[in-house]
């Protein structure tokens, strides 16, 4: 085994560091130790060993075996359900993983493209022109919108509004800073809430299930409801609900954050904003992987490894817990020459390879909605930018607040909106 580097502090000091300035608590880590150190988080039992060279990258996330780090079982259990391909492991989650894929593949994935523009013109039509606002609130309108009607099916327009209604509260309260610092330091009580919420939305989504089974559409989860395994049997309707609070989950905070983010670039870049606005989708495409490389929204994708590691001169024993962090994997100038510049087209001449632009993680558990969530990014920006001028009401740019597992502009990107003549 590599004896591996880290701080020396205590379980409670790193925390500390992470929750309040966690990049400048990556940086400075690996400024001291190199591209692999350990860090000590309140709650753990074992060191984290944080990774973010490619070979190491490569190695971890090829390898089928990791398991999942324990503490998901904690707090997303409750949310997500047993079933649901966040927390399965092994022949179970690839067996799901499966039948899941196709609705994000291809021709299919882009039917919900209208979805997505008339989410995104009934959100616009409300903002604010020639005062400042915070953008990060109408991105989530717009994703979770999408997803009542792509993923969930939810035609009826009154049990849409109570849904986004029931769906953006529990969203919000599991995003709260209190609850996550109460959670990291081994308080588990705030939860109950975020459970019972949880349960008082189950019957309203198994009634929603049950119609697809009686009058089927092209929403996922009547793909969901008509998918069947290798042996012919099909999932039940609490599977379906845990598998649609998964994708809510996993697509709505994650998906707002990174167009959040992608208009804080934007606009103190006008150069490139009005680039992006000539309706070139490949410059597009570039706009959000760039982004998504500078702003990860996801700062952490971890295993529990099954068998040892041995990359680039590490060598880790079978239940370490290890991760790459996505912001020290995408800063890397190695692969990225000055690589905190904004430079979208550094997508456009030379592609990433798979191990150095990780925003979606990795291997057989990389986020299956990866596709849909830049098709959506593309569309919202796309509309955003033919509707409007905009520019950054702050000088700054914007900080990063902790909100569950993302990394979010603090202020929620805030911008004035002048509308475009025939915009």
């Amino acid at each position: 085994m590599t004896a591996v580097p880290g701080p020396t502090e205590s379980a409670a000091w790193q925390t500390a560091r992470w929750l309040a300035r966690p990049i400048r608590f990556l940086e400075d880590n690996r400024r001291r130790y190199g591209d692999a150190f350990q860090v000590m988080f309140r709650g753990f039992k074992t060191p984290l060993v944080i990774v973010s060279h490619p070979d190491v990258l490569r190695a971890l996330y090829g390898e089928r075996g990791h398991r999942m780090p324990p503490g998901r079982q904690i707090t997303l259990k409750p949310l997500v359900g047993a079933r649901s391909l966040l927390l399965l492991e092994g022949d179970e989650h690839l067996s799901r993983r499966k039948v899941m894929l196709p609705p994000f593949r291809g021709d299919r994935m882009r039917a919900y493209e209208p979805i997505m523009r008339e989410a995104t013109e009934r959100a616009l039509a409300s903002w604010p022109v020639g005062r400042a606002f915070s953008v990060h609130g109408s991105m989530q309108s717009i994703t979770l919108d999408v997803i009542l009607q792509a993923v969930f099916g939810v035609e009826d327009p009154a049990r849409r509004a109570r849904l986004h209604q029931l769906l953006g509260e529990l969203l919000a309260a599991t995003t709260s800073m209190s609850l996550q610092v109460q959670v990291l330091f081994g308080r588990t009580a705030p939860l109950e809430r975020l459970h019972q919420m949880a349960r008082d939305l189950n019957g309203l989504l198994l009634e929603e299930i049950a119609a697809r089974r009686q009058a089927p559409g092209q929403d996922i989860c009547s793909l969901l409801v008509q998918a069947r395994f290798e042996d012919g049997s099909g999932m039940a309707d609490e599977e379906i609900r845990d598998q649609l609070m998964t994708l809510l989950l996993a697509g709505h905070e994650t998906t707002a954050t990174g167009l959040a983010w992608a208009l804080d670039l934007l606009v103190r870049h006008p150069d490139v904003l009005e680039r992006a606005r000539g309706g070139d989708e490949a410059y597009l495409r570039a706009v959000v992987s760039e982004s998504l490389r500078l702003r990860p929204v996801v700062p952490l994708a971890g295993r529990r490894l099954a068998v040892p590691l041995e990359a680039d001169g590490l060598s880790l024993p079978a239940g370490t817990d290890v991760t790459p962090a996505m912001w020290l994997t995408h800063t890397r100038a190695e692969e990225y020459p000055d690589p905190y510049a904004f430079r979208p087209e550094r997508f456009e001449s030379s592609p990433p390879s798979t191990y150095t632009w990780i925003p979606f993680g990795g291997g057989v558990r990389r986020c299956i909605g990866a596709p849909f969530a830049e098709l959506e990014m593309r569309v919202v920006l796309a509309e955003v930018l033919a509707r409007f001028d905009l520019r950054p009401a702050a000088r700054g740019a914007e900080g990063i607040a902790r909100r569950n597992v993302t990394f979010s502009p603090r202020h929620g990107t805030r911008v004035i909106a002048s509308a475009r003549v025939g915009g």
